[in-house]
């Protein structure tokens, strides 16, 4: 009971000692339950003072500093054991009983540790010039009376506007205000958080999405109150008070750090996480200590070495003491009457144990310390030849191979174990229009990559299987698969060009001989859905002069190119209708159709579906669908059953 007591005392002691020189927090400041932190929007005055001050935007991914390289390095040198001996060795070296002098012993380890040190400096410090890099790009930050101007990501504060233009990365965190779209709605690139290439689609703020100009952002203020700063990417908790009205901030409306803005002009957003406030820098830990596979090997033969030079030395100083024992004292010319402690024959114990180190440091060379100085040397010339490697440099993105360690390289190309999600994860993530079936009839004679390997596997059985047989020395020529039939297609136009996302080949449809086919208008309802069932937008490549698209995801991208190519040109998307360009037979006039979206319901995991409902020219409602076919077919059988 008496104990108790006391922590009860002691709690209510932690609770009320010092209030009165707390800063006092009111209810316009403070936090609500749930949402403690709280953020002036577009006033980064405010944040000046605690408990309002939060982190800045600067970030550092370096292992060591100014004050902590020193022993940390150390500590990290030391961790091998290799070093450890030699270490031991060297301060064996020191006392009387060494066979060499301390330099022989203390300059080879010096040389070692200080070779490795200086490289992990320098790995470090590119690391810092990487860091330094990234904090000075530069963002439009409002500054006041709706004007923008430039500043270094390093000196961004919570609650700033941010004006981040196509193709730029998101400097913090940030609320989704507007678009320079008028629907609110922007595409971000997630790669560099969750390895995804599909783009992702963020809706800004309703209540905020008509600021999409600077001027708008002149007298705009708000008050954001959200959760404390977290690692979860995928949720956020928080609410925004807007011209005197409270709006729930969803998850999809927050922009995270090191995400990329695609496809989209511009968006506008107030900044809530800072620097290692934000989700992405949460995420991040340590630089840890990176040993390979061979360095963790050869600390094992490092223990068999020294095991195999301590049974030496103990033969060698058992030997010595028996020698000393039983044969000195017959050696009249070495005067075994004057003795010390290390020659004593008639204690010949001290004189064992004495040699047994003076035979530790005179066979030490039995573990190489000259080894690892070349394996440390050869380690830092492969780390620059890797970032100097031309065949390891990606051309579409402009970005070469950066080795910021050099104590894997030789784990480089091993690969243990994949953890992927879905094969786009492995792969270039890239789709080809080669084949339809449309009202039960297929077109497209172009092979996929499946049907070469497939026929390829094919050849190479049935050959190995003709010269396991007798009788196939006669019948070489004859029992080989002819791959042309697979590879090359009747339209015999093998020297078409090469359009991205599409490589169908059938004359049937191609240049409007789809309108001789059958069942025409099943064909024209598939090319029309091919058009509208989408949520891209069309960019206009100012090389060219053609129309590219961008995604969420590949398959959308070819479905489109699919249509052009077929006639149906997709070629404008408002906030509420989608414009297509018509042009059938190919050398007949164009023909623009307007069709008014009345519903859009997006792809998910869990539908496997995308749906969109349209208003025609002709007032016609149409659903559209598009999706998985093991699911759609089901639905389409119960939506044609009579009930």
């Amino acid at each position: 009971m008496t104990r108790g007591r006391i922590r009860a005392k002691l709690r209510r002691s932690q609770l009320y000692t010092f209030a009165c020189l707390r800063p006092h927090v009111n209810e316009t400041e403070g936090s609500v339950q749930g949402c403690p932190r709280v953020i002036y929007c577009n006033q980064p005055h405010m944040h000046k003072k605690r408990p309002l001050k939060y982190c800045t935007n600067y970030i550092s991914t370096t292992k060591y500093n100014f004050f902590s390289y020193f022993p940390k390095a150390l500590f990290e040198q030391f961790n091998r054991v290799a070093n450890i001996y030699f270490l031991i060795a060297a301060l064996l070296s020191v006392t009387p009983l060494s066979p060499f002098s301390p330099v022989s012993m203390l300059l080879p380890l010096a040389i070692v540790v200080g070779v490795s040190m200086a490289k992990e400096a320098l790995e470090d410090w590119r690391r810092f010039m990487q860091d330094k890099e990234v904090n000075a790009r530069k963002v439009s930050v409002h500054v006041g009376n709706g004007v923008f101007s430039y500043k270094p990501w390093e000196k961004i504060q919570v609650g700033d506007i941010v004006k981040v233009e196509k193709d730029q990365f998101f400097p913090a965190d940030l609320l989704f205000l507007s678009s320079s779209y008028e629907d609110g709605i922007c595409y971000v690139e997630t790669m560099n958080l969750d390895g995804e290439t599909n783009l992702k689609v963020k809706r800004a703020m309703e209540a905020t999405s008509p600021l999409n100009e600077d001027e708008a952002f002149k007298e705009f203020t708000g008050t954001v109150k959200c959760e404390n700063p977290n690692p979860s990417l995928y949720t956020f908790v928080g609410n925004i008070e807007y011209d005197r009205e409270l709006y729930a901030i969803d998850p999809s409306q927050i922009l995270l750090r090191d995400s990329k803005l695609r496809n989209t002009a511009h968006v506008y957003g107030s900044v809530i996480f800072t620097g290692h406030d934000s989700k992405v820098m949460q995420n991040a830990t340590t630089s840890p200590s990176k040993r390979s596979g061979i360095e963790k090997k050869m600390d094992k033969i490092i223990f068999i070495l020294f095991a195999i030079l301590v049974l030496i030395s103990l033969i060698s100083s058992i030997g010595f003491a028996v020698k000393i024992n039983y044969q000195t004292p017959q050696w009249w010319y070495l005067k075994p009457k004057e003795t010390d402690v290390y020659f004593n024959p008639g204690k010949p114990l001290v004189p064992g144990l004495a040699h047994l180190v003076t035979a530790l440091i005179l066979y030490g060379y039995l573990i190489p310390i000259s080894l690892y100085v070349s394996i440390e040397i050869v380690k830092f010339l492969q780390a620059i030849f890797i970032n100097q490697d031309i065949s390891m440099y990606d051309d579409e993105s402009g970005i070469p191979a950066q080795a910021r360690t050099s104590n894997l390289n030789e784990e480089l190309g091993q690969v243990d174990t994949i953890l992927s999600d879905k094969t786009g994860t492995l792969t270039c993530n890239q789709m080809d229009f080669l084949k339809c079936s449309v009202a039960g009839t297929a077109y497209g004679v172009s092979p996929s990559e499946v049907e070469l390997a497939a026929a390829k596997q094919m050849a190479i059985d049935l050959e190995e299987q003709n010269r396991e047989s007798a009788n196939a020395k006669h019948k070489n020529s004859g029992s080989e698969i002819e791959l042309e039939t697979v590879i090359t297609s009747n339209d015999g136009n093998d020297f078409k060009r090469r359009i991205k996302g599409f490589n169908f080949e059938d004359s049937r449809l191609m240049d409007g001989n789809w309108l001789k086919e059958p069942n025409v208008d099943t064909l024209l309802l598939f090319f029309r859905i091919l058009a509208i069932c989408h949520t891209a937008i069309p960019e206009l490549n100012e090389e060219t002069g053609n129309l590219t698209y961008e995604a969420e995801s590949p398959d959308e991208a070819a479905f489109l190119v699919a249509a052009r190519e077929f006639g149906f040109e997709f070629y404008r998307r408002t906030q509420s209708s989608v414009f297509i360009r018509e042009r059938y037979p190919p050398k007949g006039q164009p023909v623009e159709r307007e069709f008014k979206i009345l519903n859009l319901l997006d792809f998910t995991s869990k539908r496997k579906r995308m749906s969109v409902i349209v208003r025609d020219e002709d007032g016609q409602i149409l659903l559209l669908c598009k999706g998985a076919d093991r699911l759609a077919s089901p639905l389409l059988f119960n939506f044609l059953t009579p009930s």
